[in-house]
């Protein structure tokens, strides 16, 4: 029962809050996570997949994520992005002395909110469906250029087949999701996948790894942004290691992951760093 435990709490440490799996919480139990998440990028993905320079940007995100099991089937879950900051940098020319200045914006993120059903549980394999909403609470236009985003500006609805398979008697997992994107206000429908593989040590480390996707359907008209992570026609191919410290077998803990993009358009072409704390009650 407690590797059981642990590969659960496994599950839901993954970097994307969604990547968590086809298991659901039992009634009356859940799983809360508070994440600082940033990218700090002077490299941008353009719209035909190239490696441009940009003026450095920063884009910092303390997130709070949630899952609650109102039946042993039912999951509400939700991702409330407390404080989200975009920051350009100042930009001084070098020939001419000429400065141009920087600019932010701090607001809100875009909440998801949702709720994910067990199709297939308390088995080997495991097999969920969930439905997700992002309610456009972020500042899609923001700072004194009014160009800086902390939010899309659009509704959109996410559909997702999550699946698991537990590995025991060895203390490790897998999963894989797969979603459609709807979004509105012109932009992009988009296809979402996911999978992870992870590995308890001595019942106290958790270390894993993860890959992820998202391809637009480029069938929007939208305009795509010049920087940033909330633009239209958004792609990146993503992987990246995760680690996590377990405490009271696994009802508590810290975690460290760190996600790169091997590909993507209209996205910063950095790496995403992230630290979080969790409790499992």
């Amino acid at each position: 029962m407690k590797h059981f435990l642990l590969l659960i709490t496994g599950l839901a440490l993954s970097a994307n809050s969604l990547a968590g799996g086809g298991w659901t919480s039992k009634k009356g139990h859940g799983y809360f996570k508070l994440e600082e998440r940033w990218i700090i990028a002077n490299q941008f993905f353009d719209k035909e997949g190239n490696v441009v320079p940009i003026t450095t940007s920063s884009i910092y995100l303390t997130n709070f994520y949630g899952e609650y099991g109102i039946t042993d089937r039912i999951d509400i879950i939700g991702t409330v992005p407390l404080i989200a900051r975009n920051v350009l940098n100042e930009r001084q020319f070098t020939l001419s002395g000429r400065t141009e200045p920087g600019d932010a914006v701090t607001s809100l993120g875009d909440m998801l909110v949702g709720a994910k059903y067990g199709i297939i549980q308390d088995k080997a394999f495991v097999l969920a469906a969930g439905v997700y909403f992002g309610l456009p609470t972020g500042n899609p236009g923001g700072g004194n250029t009014m160009l800086l985003q902390t939010g899309d500006g659009e509704f959109n609805q996410l559909v997702r087949l999550e699946g698991g398979v537990s590995l025991y008697p060895l203390p490790a997992y897998a999963t894989f999701g797969v979603g459609l994107n709807n979004r509105t206000k012109g932009f992009s429908e988009e296809l979402h996948y996911n999978a992870e593989i992870g590995y308890t040590i001595k019942e106290k480390v958790l270390v894993s790894a993860m890959i992820r996707s998202v391809s637009s359907f480029f069938n929007g008209d939208a305009p795509d942004a010049v920087n940033g992570i909330f633009s239209n026609n958004t792609e990146y191919f993503a992987y990246g290691p995760q680690v996590a410290y377990l405490h009271k077998g696994g009802k508590m803990g810290a975690s460290l992951a760190v996600d790169y993009a091997l590909s993507g358009k209209n996205v910063l072409a950095r790496p995403a760093w992230s630290v979080g704390i969790f409790f499992k009650p």
